[in-house]
């Protein structure tokens, strides 16, 4: 059914149960990840590190900026608190001296782990409502 506007009315439904479920899930990860000592930003900054692409698990600040969609100034901030919580390392590039890699401490993985397990059934949720949005509406 259209409004007045030629909108359908169902693709409002489904984008806004798609984007409700969505903002349920940042914040359940939010409130996980502060339980297991990080601000949501370090656990995604974590996150992205760890999951980077090609199963690298490595990053550098540039490749983060993107991903993140941050400034690099930000990010760059980021990684320096995180690192000075022992979250982080660098580590030269061998290849190129400007480059440094990030990489998760023990102390990064455990809190990251904790607090990936711990939002399993939400990852399931949103899957589910990815699944159940309707792809044309947007």
């Amino acid at each position: 059914m259209s409004t007045a506007t030629g909108v359908d009315v169902a693709d409002v439904i489904a984008v806004a149960e798609f984007r409700a479920a969505l903002r349920q899930f940042l914040r359940r990860s939010e409130r996980v990840a502060r339980r297991s000592g990080l601000t949501p930003q370090r656990y995604l900054l974590l996150l992205m590190i760890k999951g980077a692409p090609g199963g690298a698990e490595q990053s550098t600040v540039t490749e983060l900026a993107e991903r993140l969609q941050l400034a690099q100034s930000t990010v760059t901030e980021l990684v320096r608190r995180a690192e000075e919580a022992g979250l982080l390392a660098r580590e030269q590039s061998q290849t190129d001296a400007r480059v440094a890699h990030l990489r998760l401490t023990d102390e990064g993985e455990q809190r990251l782990q904790r607090s990936f397990t711990q939002l399993s059934t939400e990852r399931a949720q949103l899957r589910e409502a990815f699944v159940q949005f309707d792809g044309g509406a947007g």
